[in-house]
């Protein structure tokens, strides 16, 4: 696999950059599936997988999380 091709791990003062949410509109996004939904990492560590967040950047308003993906 190459280095290009691995999705990586965003936290979440990285996700609101590049969202331009605040922080409480992107967990009601998240409580309403309207947005990718967290990865835990650790018991007090949490990040989301940068191709879901390009994924909902590309069509925010149509956006809808499947939960087809195995964690």
């Amino acid at each position: 696999m190459s280095l290009q091709s691995q999705d990586r791990i965003l936290r979440i003062r990285t996700v609101l950059q590049l969202t331009s949410l605040s922080r409480s509109t992107l967990y009601r996004k998240v409580q309403r599936g309207e947005f990718p939904k967290q990865i835990k990492l650790s018991e007090r560590c949490a990040g989301w997988r940068q191709s879901e967040v390009n994924a909902w950047m590309r069509n925010p308003m149509f956006y809808s999380v499947h939960d087809d993906r195995v964690e």
